[in-house]
């Protein structure tokens, strides 16, 4: 099991599956000549409280009605065996680390992370499961993009999916796997992008330079602010701490509001940073396509 794996790293599963707050969903990709296709797509939404989706405490409050439903979503897609597993962003903790020097051994720098992130981990370190992989490199070293997340949530959704007959070979975070499909796209960004993914419980904000992740945070549901105002915010550190030079593309993704909402957001987000900020249809099941599209761009 690979938590975060690399945004652009190795070949995804044939079937994707998206556990979150309000749905389990699934997708299925296949090559139509050189070009891949989304073959087949399920979606049910999941009983009010059945899953809550934290760092800290558990997850599952009702097991067999989440068994249930991901047994159904998958018999609609053939009961496959393996599968890319996306997860909601609040379980985990994401820092982009940066050092500046790498120790040459692999060992040593598991150890130079793990020690980093134990500063502010909501939790052991021993009970946490640490990954990370390389990010971009700047004049004063290289960063990393690391996530913590507690061994024990991790555990909770591998096991919905091994009781409906599935191994999760990959365990990622819905943004991340939201990056991959813009980056996968036929317009995939130049420059500097900005991504607001809303979730029906929580936002992530990150800022992608080409398809080097440089910004990411993520807030729960019960943050203060508006999210307009986290995200002018977001841009301003941008300006004034990451060298930007303006954004080429605002996207807005995610299906954790209505239409009408969405776009409300996007609008004010278009008002506050004074640019255009285009929608991704959240009908197009943007996370599971993401990760079903994991190196598969540069094997086309």
């Amino acid at each position: 099991m690979s938590f975060l794996s690399s945004l652009r790293e190795s070949t995804g599963p044939e079937v994707a599956v998206e556990i979150a707050s309000g749905h389990v969903s699934a997708a299925r990709l296949e090559m139509r000549g050189d070009q891949p296709a989304v073959s087949a797509h399920a979606s049910e939404p999941l009983p009010p409280g059945a899953l809550v989706p934290s760092l800290t405490a558990a997850n599952v409050h009702d097991r067999a009605a989440i068994e249930a439903i991901l047994g159904r979503v998958l018999d609609r897609l053939g009961r496959p065996r393996r599968i890319g597993l996306v997860v909601p962003d609040v379980i985990a903790k994401v820092s982009i680390l940066r050092f500046e020097k790498v120790p040459p051994r692999m060992q040593d720098l598991d150890q130079l992370v793990r020690w980093q992130v134990r500063k502010t981990a909501p939790f052991p370190i021993e009970e946490g499961q640490v990954t990370y992989v390389p990010g971009i490199v700047a004049p004063d070293g290289q960063d990393f993009i690391v996530s913590v997340a507690r061994r024990a949530v991790i555990e909770e959704y591998e096991g919905l999916c091994a009781a409906a007959g599935a191994h999760a070979g990959i365990v990622d975070l819905a943004t991340f796997n939201v990056i991959n499909a813009v980056i996968a796209g036929t317009r995939a960004p130049a420059g500097d992008w900005l991504l607001v993914n809303v979730a029906a419980d929580f936002a992530s904000i990150a800022i992608v330079r080409g398809a080097d992740l440089i910004f990411f945070r993520n807030r729960g549901g019960e943050g203060d602010g508006t999210l307009a105002d986290l995200v002018h915010q977001t841009a301003m550190y941008y300006e004034d701490r990451l060298s930007g030079g303006g954004f080429t593309r605002v996207i807005l993704a995610g299906g954790g509001q209505t239409p009408t909402e969405m776009e409300d957001i996007r609008r004010s987000l278009a008002g506050r940073l004074s640019t255009g900020v285009e929608s991704l249809d959240p009908r197009s099941a943007a996370p599971l396509v993401g990760l079903l599209m994991r190196g598969r761009e540069a094997a086309a």
